[in-house]
């Protein structure tokens, strides 16, 4: 099983930015990163197939986040910028060793079977 590890989160004003990390262990053919507000779902936020590194985003974040990752560290990011109240949410770093390349676009947390704890991201209009 991968075990991941988010750091990163934090508070900050409308308008500005933050990284998030997420230290893996193993290998994973997918990796994503999802959010969820208090009294909603969980949505996906971007995620890649880890060979490839091309990352598919959501509408909602899309030209303002970038997700990446450094192979050599096995170290997944995402770049936050120009953050709205609307983004604030615990995020986490989602991974699996197996996964659909053509069903990455769906962002579907039920792709996933290893999860992070979780890493606060709060932002204040």
């Amino acid at each position: 099983q991968v075990q991941l590890v988010e750091s990163g989160g934090g508070s900050v004003q409308a308008g500005g930015s933050l990284r998030l990390n997420c230290a893996a262990s193993g290998d994973t053919f997918i990796m994503g990163w999802f959010r969820q507000a208090p009294g909603k779902e969980r949505e996906g936020v971007a995620a890649m197939v880890t060979a490839l590194g091309l990352a598919v985003y959501a509408d909602s974040v899309k030209g303002r986040f970038t997700m990446s990752r450094d192979s050599s560290e096995n170290t997944l990011y995402l770049q936050m910028n120009s953050l709205k109240p609307e983004d604030t949410a615990m995020y986490y770093c989602a991974a699996n060793r197996r996964g659909s390349s053509t069903r990455l676009r769906r962002l579907d947390p039920s792709d996933y079977n290893a999860w992070g704890q979780g890493t606060q991201v709060t932002v204040s209009s």
